[in-house]
């Protein structure tokens, strides 16, 4: 008789035991399913947005002028426009290759009519224009040079996406402490510094920036390095020079440009 009860005892409990199972694998399942609603409900509500990066457009720079700016006797990394571009580079700014428009032996004549030829109506962000030393070396007439700087501005700014604040000029460098004009020293520097009061003056008149590079150029006459080879031109460690003076001045022209 006692083994009858608990016989009908276990049968019981294994009953409710299998009851209690059911139970909790119901409350699983219906705890998943909720589960997995919430998730995918989430992600569609975290779909992501289309977003538009825009990318600016690299600098574009135009560099004017003659040997010192096609860097006569330097390889080609070392003229001044191009170390320029490599300096605003490593300070982040995106920049084309310096399109320069310049040779060894120009006037501001020259200058004139190869723009002329070889610019159409595009734009630049930056213009640089360093011109005038062949005006002098030549016995040009300095009114005469007064007035093509007049033109060479007037296209310059033209050619600027931002006008005046998009253009630069770089004084005339005195070659009379090179080798080549040791012999009329004096008489050169004079010349170059009544050519560069006048390149100033103009310059000052269309707005534009004016940066004097000449007394860097002068301690060539006790530091040969800052001499080319051919004893008459910079170096490319001279340039370098006149990129550490302008270089801070030409990032914060094209921060204001932005």
């Amino acid at each position: 008789m006692l083994r009858f009860f608990v016989n009908i005892e276990r049968a019981y409990a294994t009953a409710a035991e299998k009851s209690i199972l059911a139970a909790l694998i119901f409350i699983m399942k219906y705890k998943l399913i909720l589960l997995l609603l919430l998730v995918i409900s989430g992600c569609k509500s975290k779909e992501p947005e289309n977003i538009t990066v825009l990318e600016e457009d690299p600098v574009r720079y135009l560099a004017l002028g003659d040997s010192y700016t096609i860097g006569e006797s330097v390889a080609v990394p070392m003229r001044w426009p191009m170390q320029l571009a490599e300096g605003l580079r490593e300070e982040g700014i995106a920049i084309e290759e310096p399109r320069i428009i310049a040779r060894t032996g120009w006037t501001t004549g020259e200058l004139l009519e190869a723009m002329e030829i070889q610019l159409n109506n595009e734009k630049f962000d930056l213009v640089s224009v360093s011109i005038g030393v062949n005006n002098q070396f030549r016995g040009l007439s300095p009114k005469d040079y007064e007035n093509d700087l007049h033109e060479i501005f007037r296209r310059a700014l033209q050619h600027s996406q931002q006008g005046a604040a998009g253009v630069f000029a770089l004084s005339i460098p005195d070659y009379g402490v090179t080798p080549f004009g040791a012999g009329n020293e004096e008489k050169i520097g004079r010349e170059l510094d009544e050519f560069n009061r006048i390149f100033r003056k103009v310059a000052e008149e269309y707005g534009v920036d004016f940066y004097n590079i000449t007394p860097i150029s002068r301690r060539a006459k006790k530091d040969s390095s800052l001499i080319a080879d051919d004893d008459l031109h910079p170096s490319g460690k001279m340039y370098s020079l006149w990129v550490e003076l302008i270089l801070g001045e030409i990032l914060q022209k094209l921060e204001t440009d932005k």
